[in-house]
């Protein structure tokens, strides 16, 4: 979650999250290496060694320059002392982007971008998924949260930054992302081949269901999204809408201003929204604007995907709005990045705050609570962390994989019973493929080939999509039906 300029999530997608609560002067580039570096700076109480580090740096570049065997550039070494300051905060949030990687950034400001959609984050040194978009080629693939990605097309991912890695995983619509994946609770490596394509910023679905509950669904807070958030609200509230249900599951964040606007519109009495904290301890509040509360109640829903700005509203209306959370324990990002923008086109994003429940708790992974915690526990059933299987050659009675692992979950969670989900193909697995190949008219083989891989796929995300397979939102259903009486 960003509080100033056009910055840039740590997106695959590439997609910019940004807002402008801060100012912060921008820096100019130079070929000098101690002009990277702030004029002054008030020393702590210990001293923070600025000179003798100015002096040490510029040795340094000297050597280099006058003594280093081959040529090297200015600019590449101002890029690289800079990069090595901040990957040595070991804050994940927290980067340097060269003038090339910040041109690429900020070309994706408009309403759609290319990619695979997904937000990613570093985790004991793992680009690590914290959610794919809503209908992405990444969700659509069976990437999901906490999937830590090795390798991309062959080449390992160990020990590259962040940004390293997000440069190797984007790339044109149309191409292909192999990626290796590994996955909690599973023992062998994934691969996971990924369509890159482009992906339009649609960040609010509305619906109606029954007894006149209406969900409306969050997949990321970008710059139309309070708006079209609050003309879903109206149409929903119009047709005589009796409860809600707001759906953050797998929202990775995004625009403070947008989940501001949206809270203070929902949460009554004038309360706290959140509050940021800067190192020296200084707060800055955010209050709501409405006074009553809404005519109905409201259940939200968060998983392990929810994370940042999302986080932000589930909290609010929680300990702010008294309302009720449904689901599981979210991501836990409780700190908010500055970017400023270098004279070169240069960019660095910088951790600058954390910010804070309404009731001043701290939900950050480090140091903090981890995660924001549901009033009512619900967790997804086995089929929805599954991959679909799309396997070079087709998977067949005998067979022993992780691929086999997924597809015995999918036919189960589908009413296509396999006997078996350890991932050996027995014979009633074989049936159970044979069973969905006849129901959906393809050749009934038993063997999970190309043709019958896709239409599982396709069918798996009908499945997803259900509301009446989606357990988590059956339970939001269910206590808000007992909050509408």
């Amino acid at each position: 979650m960003y509080i100033r300029g056009r910055t840039v999530a740590l997106l695959i997608v590439f997609s910019v999250l940004c807002s402008s609560l801060l100012t912060a002067a921008a820096f100019g580039a130079s070929d000098s290496i101690a002009s990277i570096l702030p004029v002054s700076i008030p020393a702590s109480k210990q001293g923070d060694g600025l000179e003798d580090g100015l002096q040490k740096l510029q040795r340094a570049y000297r050597m280099i320059k006058q003594e280093y065997i081959r040529d090297v550039d200015d600019q590449k070494l101002i890029d690289g002392a800079i990069s090595g300051m901040v990957e040595a905060l070991d804050d994940p949030y927290s980067v340097y982007m060269d003038p090339e990687t910040a041109k690429q950034f900020h070309s994706t400001l408009e309403s759609s971008f290319e990619g695979i959609g997904a937000e990613v984050t570093m985790k004991n040194g793992r680009v690590t998924i914290v959610a794919p978009f809503k209908g992405s080629p990444a969700e659509k693939a069976g990437l999901r949260p906490e999937d830590q990605v090795i390798k991309v097309n062959g080449v390992s991912l160990e020990g590259m930054s962040l940004n390293e890695a997000v440069m190797k995983i984007r790339g044109p619509k149309g191409t292909k992302a192999k990626l290796e994946v590994v996955r909690p609770g599973h023992s062998e490596i994934l691969h996971i081949t990924v369509i890159r394509d482009e992906i339009p910023i649609e960040t609010v679905d509305a619906q109606m269901l029954k007894d006149g509950i209406g969900k409306i669904e969050i997949s990321q807070f970008a710059e139309d999204t309070a708006k079209d958030f609050a003309e879903a609200l109206e149409e929903l509230e119009g047709r005589g809408m009796k409860g809600l249900i707001i759906d953050l599951r797998g929202n990775p964040g995004g625009l403070l201003p947008a989940v501001l606007e949206i809270a203070e519109d929902l949460i009554p009495g004038e309360k706290p929204i959140m509050f940021t904290e800067d190192k020296r301890g200084h707060r800055v509040e955010y209050k709501s604007k409405r006074k009553e509360p809404k005519p109905y109640p409201i259940v939200v829903l968060i998983d392990k995907g929810s994370a940042s700005a999302s986080e932000i509203l589930a909290a609010a209306l929680k300990e702010s709005g008294g309302y009720t959370l449904v689901g599981q324990t979210t991501f836990g990002k409780g700190t908010v990045q500055t970017a400023k923008d270098f004279n070169d086109g240069s960019n660095l994003k910088l951790t600058m705050a954390k910010w804070l429940t309404p009731k001043g708790n701290w939900i950050d992974q480090k140091g903090g609570t981890k995660g924001l915690k549901p009033d009512v526990t619900a967790k997804p059933p086995a089929y929805a962390r599954a991959t679909p299987p799309m396997p070079e050659k087709p998977l067949k009675r005998d067979m022993a994989s992780a691929e086999v692992r997924n597809l015995q979950l999918i036919l189960e969670g589908m009413g296509y019973p396999p006997g078996r989900t350890d991932g050996y193909f027995s014979e009633q697995t074989e049936l159970a493929v044979k069973a969905f190949q006849k129901t959906n008219k393809l050749p009934v083989t038993g063997q999970l080939d190309q043709k019958t891989a896709l239409k599982l796929q396709e069918e798996f995300l009908e499945l997803l999509r259900d509301p009446e397979s989606d357990i988590q939102l059956q339970v939001a259903i269910d206590v808000l039906k007992k909050q509408m009486k």
